[in-house]
């Protein structure tokens, strides 16, 4: 499989155990910096762009085979022989593929908000309202903002997607390569078939935000037979932001135990 180089930040000592934090979809390593550097304490962290995301190269490929095939040549670059994850939303999925295809990597496993399973939900209208918005007339970042208010209403969420709006030689451009998100997005909406695969009987934590259905326990149990669960009340989907204290809270103590 095809991998791709992968930019990412960096902190901590490298002398501590290694913790990789795996972004979601429209995201990038900048969003987790400072749970990053929170965890850099006690942990050497890494932050890596995913493929297509941040400043990472872009692929036409982006499905959860060829991601998690990203991070283990991350891994193996580093000669590094085992990991501790946390992944939220896409970089949840990445970290389960992993720790489910590839057990003798994974430390502790740590998933916000995201489940093994195919979601029927479609980022059709994100993707083609950001492809609409007219990038030659902008002149500033609220512009865009103002534009983008119909179709995407909430307002957090406009801000986090206009992270990838870029000025370059005086022009906005997009990041990404929203053809390739189109495209690959039925993908990040699903998960690979994993009823061959034995479960991953690690430390695993599942954290969930009590606003968001994304997450339901039976979802879990027969991958994750032993997994912790644990629930932010007042909290959806983006439980890291909302609730960033009872989610760190949540993260360093499971990362603690022995």
């Amino acid at each position: 499989m095809e991998t791709v180089e992968l930019t990412f930040d960096e902190f901590g000592d490298p002398d501590n155990s290694p913790l990789i934090i795996l972004h979601g979809f429209f995201a990038s390593s900048r969003n987790w910096r400072q749970v990053a550097q929170k965890l850099a304490a006690r942990f050497h962290v890494y932050v890596p762009d995913m493929r297509n995301h941040g400043v990472s190269e872009h692929h036409p490929l982006m499905d959860y085979p060829s991601m998690t095939a990203d991070i283990l040549q991350f891994i193996d670059e580093r000669g590094l022989e085992t990991v501790s994850l946390l992944g939220h939303s896409m970089g949840g999925k990445i970290a389960m593929w992993l720790a489910l295809t590839s057990p003798n990597k994974v430390n502790k496993l740590i998933v916000a908000d995201i489940a093994p399973v195919s979601y029927r939900h479609s980022f059709d209208n994100t993707v083609l309202a950001l492809k609409a918005l007219p990038l030659a007339e902008l002149s500033n970042r609220k512009q865009a903002e103002t534009l983008l208010a119909v179709a995407i209403p909430e307002l957090s969420y406009r801000q986090f997607l206009l992270q990838n709006l870029i000025l370059k030689d005086g022009k906005y451009c997009w990041r990404l390569d929203l053809d390739i998100f189109h495209r690959m997005a039925p993908n990040i909406a699903a998960f690979p078939k994993a009823d061959h695969l034995a479960p991953f009987t690690g430390k695993a934590l599942f954290i969930a935000g009590g606003n968001s259905d994304f997450v339901q326990l039976e979802d879990i149990n027969s991958l994750f037979p032993d997994a912790a669960f644990s629930t932010i009340a007042d909290a959806g989907h983006w439980l890291h932001v909302q609730q960033p204290d009872a989610f760190m809270a949540r993260v360093e103590d499971f990362l603690a135990f022995e």
